[in-house]
């Protein structure tokens, strides 16, 4: 990356996205495509006022790779629920193959790199919310296959099988099912990610699974007690696990105070979260987990807040900035950028692609 297509940042932040570029967890492009412009892919290369993800602000954000979400509502009927699912999983294959000279298909760490040697985004695939496939190891099956990476494994409500962090519990966490598709994952090579899920459900995850977790956007609690954050306790098993955080830039995650505004009604002017604040929660998995353990989920194109600073994609080098202003080298921020999300991606890639037929029905 260059002065020319990042902006003016600091050398520290060039160097540091020349040794690795953004590998983000989550963005929710696919869904704001379909609902917001007719599910085409046209005008990305170009740029789209009315999304906060286009190749100019990618690029101007430093990004190598990117986790697209292909989430879809909680509230669809479950047969619909696995054919939008699947809309969507066909939504970032139409983008990659209408943008060939900046986007393509990455199944796996090399793909990523070796899209990033040619310039492109490597287009990985997270399915968010367990609710996406009809409690179907089949379709959880399938999806592999199609190349998704990972499953958040609630959204917003439970599932049958998993409590989810902003519902009221029934399960107390997971159910033996539950375990279940978190072992089928693990066989798989299909990263379990523990955004969106109760804390009873983030500890019970790390007592079964034999492989790295991720959560793809969330932030923590001790900084802001938002239900869909991760108290320290958890953050305290990454570095045995093996797994990464990936901070979310949304503004009620990021601060007690805009939180505190939403639960109260939202009246009045909202608080505004600070990229400093983005800073904090990166600066306290570091503290609690260590440096292996954090990286970077925006969750952009999918919340309606962020702070000034962070509000499309563009914005990473202004986060990667405020951290080299408190120390951070080239080598650390490389390794928040992405170079912990890719680790974890290579503990699992070859059961990701050397995953078979399975047992568990």
């Amino acid at each position: 990356m260059t002065h020319a297509e990042l902006g003016d940042v600091p050398d520290v932040v060039l160097e540091a996205l020349s040794l690795c570029g953004v590998v983000d967890g989550h963005n929710d492009l696919p869904w704001a495509s379909r609902t917001e412009r007719g599910y085409t892919t046209d005008g990305l290369d170009t740029g789209v006022s009315e999304l906060q993800t286009d190749v100019p602000r990618l690029t101007a954000g430093g990004v190598a790779g990117q986790f697209w979400s292909v989430y879809v509502p909680v509230d669809l009927p479950a047969a619909e629920a696995v054919q939008a699912t699947l809309e969507q999983i066909d939504f970032v294959y139409r983008l990659v193959a209408a943008h060939p000279q900046h986007f393509a298909l990455a199944r796996t760490a090399a793909d990523v790199e070796k899209a990033r040697a040619e310039g492109k985004v490597g287009s990985l695939i997270g399915a968010e919310g367990g609710h996406s496939i009809n409690d179907s190891p089949a379709v959880l099956r399938m999806f592999a296959r199609l190349g998704v990476r990972y499953m958040t494994l609630t959204h917003w409500t439970n599932t049958s099988w998993a409590d989810a962090a902003t519902d009221t519990a029934v399960h107390g966490g997971l159910t033996e099912r539950g375990r279940e598709y978190v072992r089928e994952m693990n066989r798989l090579g299909m990263l379990v990610d523990l955004s969106h899920v109760s804390h009873d459900v983030m500890r019970q995850a790390l007592d079964v699974t034999s492989a790295p977790v991720i959560f793809s956007h969330s932030s923590c609690t001790a900084l802001s007690a938002h239900l869909r954050n991760v108290p320290d306790d958890v953050i305290a098993r990454l570095p045995e696990n093996g797994g990464v955080q990936m901070v979310s830039f949304v503004s009620p995650f990021l601060s007690q105070e805009v939180s505190d505004w939403e639960d109260a009604g939202r009246a009045g002017d909202s608080p505004l979260a600070t990229v400093a604040q983005a800073a904090d929660h990166v600066e306290h998995v570091r503290e609690v987990a260590g440096l292996a353990h954090v990286g970077l989920g925006g969750d952009f194109d999918g919340a309606p807040s962020f702070p000034d600073g962070l509000g499309d994609v563009s914005g990473y080098p202004r986060l990667l900035a405020e951290l080299a202003g408190r120390g951070w080298t080239a080598e650390e921020l490389a390794d928040l950028a992405g170079r912990n999300v890719l680790r974890v991606l290579r503990a699992t890639d070859q059961a990701f692609v050397g995953a078979d037929g399975g047992t568990f029905l």
